[in-house]
């Protein structure tokens, strides 16, 4: 008789996990309280890259008369319209994602689901009506949502989440972002291309305070902010906000979490804008599963718990994907695989989930791709390293596209020349560091990348010229 799976989160890591587990010969209920998709469909990833590429284009029609294009007429963005379009794809991808599961014949199942006992699953429907299933293993993909701040409360109006910025009617004047992390910045270059004046507030002394994040990186990425006048106050934090006519009023002071010794003093304490947006963290949907029927234990903060096989305390109930917290990385390519690993694992296949070499996409402008360790980490894991960078602006295709803004860095280690990370900043970074991804699962050598021919004229020749530097043997770097 065929395993029972039932899977509570249709987002990237549950529908996936879904997926696998079917074709694997599992009898599958997916069960979703809200969208298919989960937050990266739904309020993240799609939703925000369907207004970077319509910020991108605003951009362009700016500058269109120095690359040989005259325009006439005003040109201005059209909110209803971009909302329109964004809310059109996410419908046509949620299609897309019901027909995969009905293809595989999985059963989709629309309600909250809480565990009632070992083995079983109470699914109350939209209409209130309760159904009970039964299954031999269980995969939670419940997610997270925004971080809600007592000191200044999301009221959806002017005190936004992330997924309220993702419903805007009209492009404000002004817009505090609070948090300099990915999501921060994101929204900061896409509300600037469309003509908010906007500040970001980041507790921390760089933008993307991120262990795999490069601090040359961040450097790069400040310095393209003050060229786009956005104002970034590091070292800050938001202490409250009060409402006023046509926005806010917001107090900020030096923030007691940074890691700068001596951060300097703030010019103002009082920032005036019609929007602030928080976007300083997320928070586990797990306190109302039921996990207390399973004697499934949470850390204080609501995360679940597994092991290498992505298996929980209790033994046949796995967990994946932000449910997982930031112990784990918490991305929706990362979901999936973390899917893969724990369906293949329910179904009797042993698997092992491996964090080592993954790859990060941050669609600031220019966009950020990183995979492996940056220079800091690398030195502090006990890594002897050469650290080598090169300028997007040597390639012919970055001129020729007039995207020369970027920074490409390669973390080598001394000894055997084996690469170790790779941070590119640049035009279509998030795409061209699939190949440093593919070189550091293999245990590459610089000087085996810099032997692989790469197209004239492309942007992935930055990594090829990077690596022939970080061989000795540069041509024009």
């Amino acid at each position: 008789m065929a395993q029972k799976i039932i899977i509570i989160g249709g987002g990237p890591g549950g529908y996936v996990a879904a997926v696998r587990a079917a074709s694997l010969g599992g009898d599958v209920v997916l069960v979703e309280k809200e969208y298919l998709g989960g937050t990266c469909l739904n309020s993240g990833c799609i939703p925000s890259k369907i207004m970077k590429n319509s910020a991108d284009l605003y951009l362009k029609f700016a500058k269109a008369g120095n690359l040989g294009i005259d325009v006439e007429g005003s040109i201005t963005p059209n909110m209803t319209a971009l909302m329109a379009r964004k809310n059109k794809i996410i419908q046509t991808q949620r299609k897309g994602i019901a027909s995969l599961l009905k293809s595989n014949n999985i059963i989709m199942k629309e309600g909250h689901a809480t565990i009632s006992a070992p083995g079983r699953v109470q699914i109350t429907d939209p209409a209130g009506g309760i159904k009970k299933n039964e299954y031999d293993k269980l995969i939670i993909a419940t997610g997270t949502e925004p971080l809600n701040v007592p000191s200044f409360p999301f009221d959806h109006e002017n005190v936004l989440s992330s997924n309220d910025i993702l419903e805007l009617d009209h492009i404000p004047q002004s817009l505090v972002i609070v948090g300099g992390g990915v999501i921060g910045c994101e929204f900061a270059f896409i509300f600037s291309a469309l003509g908010t004046k906007v500040t970001i507030v980041e507790a921390m002394s760089r933008l993307l305070p991120l262990p795999s994040v490069d601090e040359d990186c961040s450097k790069l990425l400040l310095r393209e902010m003050k060229k786009r006048k956005i104002t970034v106050l590091c070292d800050a934090v938001v202490i409250s906000s009060k409402a006023k006519k046509n926005g806010l009023c917001i107090q900020i002071d030096v923030s007691p979490f940074t890691d700068n010794p001596k951060p300097k003093k703030l010019k103002t304490n009082n920032i005036d804008s019609e929007k602030m947006a928080v976007c300083i963290g997320r928070t586990a949907l797990s306190s109302d599963l039921g996990l207390e029927n399973i004697n499934l234990e949470t850390t204080k903060q609501g995360w679940i718990e597994v092991d290498e096989h992505l298996e929980t305390s209790v033994k046949g109930v796995y967990a994946i994907g932000d449910i997982l917290g930031p112990q784990k990385v918490m991305l929706a390519h990362v979901a999936s695989h973390e899917g893969i690993v724990a369906a293949q694992n329910a179904l009797g296949q042993e698997s092992i989930m491996n964090y080592d070499v993954i790859p990060g996409a941050i669609f600031t402008m220019p966009e950020i791709g990183t995979v492996g360790l940056s220079e800091s980490e690398a030195i502090k894991n006990g890594y002897e390293v050469e650290a080598y960078s090169l300028n997007f602006r040597t390639l012919g295709k970055a001129q020729a596209i007039d995207e020369i803004a970027g920074i490409a860095k390669m973390i080598v280690e001394k000894e055997t020349n084996k690469v170790l990370g790779v941070h590119l900043v640049g035009a279509h970074a998030t795409d061209l560091i699939a190949e440093a991804t593919l070189a550091i699962q293999k245990g590459l050598t610089a000087k085996e990348i810099a032997h692989t021919i790469h197209a004239h004229p492309t942007l992935a020749e930055i990594m090829g010229e990077l690596s022939l530097k970080a061989s000795g043997t540069p041509i024009h770097g």
